[in-house]
């Protein structure tokens, strides 16, 4: 295979994006310039370099819009709760069965994780933080320990495996050529192993700190919270039906959708009904009527304003989670030969498949293990996470997964690895430049202490879902 001065190009701007993040900087700049040069050398034309750098980001944005719009509508969802107080009616029966600190753990580590599931992580922190955490401190559970349970649970295990939403597996997907629902599933059996180690060490290593409901330390971690969290205004009585009502309605829905989702996977087989965008529009059309009605409820003639407010809010939301995301996703796309056509203005048969012949040239000299490839591409997602996004990272770890795939693992399986390294380490469990900075300062705990008392789970659990992965897969 001869490799070109792009192919070239492309390999040296792949590793100034890997040491850019290494370096905790914003990747966004390289991304922007090698896409330009790449297409210029290319296509011989100064003139092809600036159209191919604004139709990487055109493809990238049409190929992940539907991911902007389902956060949209979910955000906008949960701010529509906030104003009839619901959110926190729909929270508030399960302080009642904290009786002691050890259920109080695991009580933040399943709510943590069914919440951040349907709304995302950093919309639900707040949420959490404010309501849930103070109740597991007054029976005797460390702020610190509660920090890491939201942490382990929200950042970690919901978000890296995202099956509801689908915005992780479908950037990878996309990247690597794949289904999304296939990513999806195997990223939801890793995601669990992963949460299941770093829960059980993290519980196993901070056991000893946990109080009675009656140390006085218990009182005085709740007043250092409550100088770092938001209370809930006051409400008008009025809305207190339609709180009591909505707090019931959305959490039966989000079931029910969860509920029909998995019985339509199961009867259709493996692909489902379902697979990719089909879930994500189910999902987000479930959530965009509930906001219709809660905001027509809160509103009633102003809904016609509220609700314009709302969604806006949830477009500010997504694209500034997301927004830096296109022109990575646009970069690597190029070197995809399923999106490089449109890129640089070319026929599809005429597409260059730059990252692909890359990695193809290494082949021979590279062992053909299942181990190195799976620990190469675990050790990139870690490596892309740094930048504290998580996200960022998918497009390359899912470009990677296509070209590194051989005969002993298939590129599924290193899509769902790579997604697993880049959002347990840059969604907010591992570094302190990422959201995990928010759930410190809500619970009162320095944050660097948070991340060490994580490490070890979180780096345990990660090694040991990629060798189960092998097996299992």
């Amino acid at each position: 295979m001869e490799l070109t001065l792009s192919h070239w190009l492309y390999g040296f701007f792949t590793l100034l994006i890997i040491m850019t993040m290494v370096f905790r900087k914003g990747v966004v700049l390289p991304t922007l310039l090698g896409t330009f040069i790449i297409a210029w050398v290319f296509n011989g034309s100064l003139i092809g370099g600036f159209t191919a750098v604004f139709n990487a980001n055109l493809v990238a944005a049409k190929e992940l819009f539907n991911i902007f719009l389902i956060i949209t509508f979910m955000v906008a969802l949960l701010h529509s709760l906030k104003d009839l107080d619901a959110d926190r009616r729909m929270i508030e029966p399960l302080q009642k069965i904290m009786i002691n600190s050890h259920i109080s753990f695991f009580v933040l580590i399943i709510i943590t994780y069914l919440i951040s599931l349907f709304f995302w992580p950093t919309p639900a922190v707040p949420l959490i933080c404010a309501l849930l955490v103070p109740a597991a401190v007054r029976t005797g559970l460390p702020a610190i320990t509660a920090a890491m349970a939201v942490a382990l649970a929200g950042q970690g295990m919901a978000l890296s495996s995202d099956y509801i939403i689908q915005v992780a597996p479908g950037i990878s997907a996309k990247s690597a050529g794949l289904s999304t629902a296939a990513v999806m599933d195997q990223a939801l059996v890793l995601s669990l192993i992963t949460g299941g180690v770093a829960i059980f060490l993290g519980y196993f290593m901070s056991r000893k700190t946990f109080r009675r409901s009656s140390d006085p330390r218990n009182e005085e971690e709740i007043l250092l919270m409550q100088g770092v969290t938001k209370k809930h205004p006051s409400k008008d009585t009025n809305l207190h039906i339609w709180s009591r009502l909505f707090a019931v309605i959305v959490p039966l829905s989000m079931l029910a959708v969860m509920i029909f989702m998995v019985l339509s996977k199961v009867n259709s087989g493996s692909s489902g009904n379902f697979e990719g965008g089909d879930g994500a529009a189910f999902i987000g059309g479930v959530a965009a009527v509930l906001l219709l009605l809660s905001t027509a409820a809160f509103g009633k003639l102003r809904a016609l304003d509220y609700i314009s407010d709302h969604i806006t809010d949830g477009f500010v939301f997504a694209f500034k989670a997301m927004g830096p995301v296109i022109p990575i996703a646009g970069f690597f796309f190029l070197g995809s030969p399923d999106f490089a056509g449109n890129i640089l203005s070319i026929n599809e048969e005429s597409a260059p498949a730059l990252l692909f012949d890359l990695v193809q040239s290494t082949q021979d000299i590279l062992p053909q293990s299942a181990f190195l490839a799976a620990l190469s591409i675990l050790i990139i997602g870690i490596i892309t996470g740094l930048d504290g996004s998580g996200f960022s990272g998918l497009p390359l770890t899912g470009a990677l997964s296509a070209s590194l795939a051989n005969s002993s693992i298939d590129p599924v399986t290193l899509a769902a690895i790579g997604q697993m390294g880049s959002i347990w380490t840059g969604g907010g469990t591992i570094i302190a430049w990422s959201s995990l900075i928010a759930i410190a300062g809500f619970c009162g705990v320095p944050v660097m202490e948070l991340v060490r008392k994580n490490f070890i789970p979180v780096i345990t659990g990660l090694f040991i879902s990629t060798v189960l992965a092998i097996f299992i897969f």
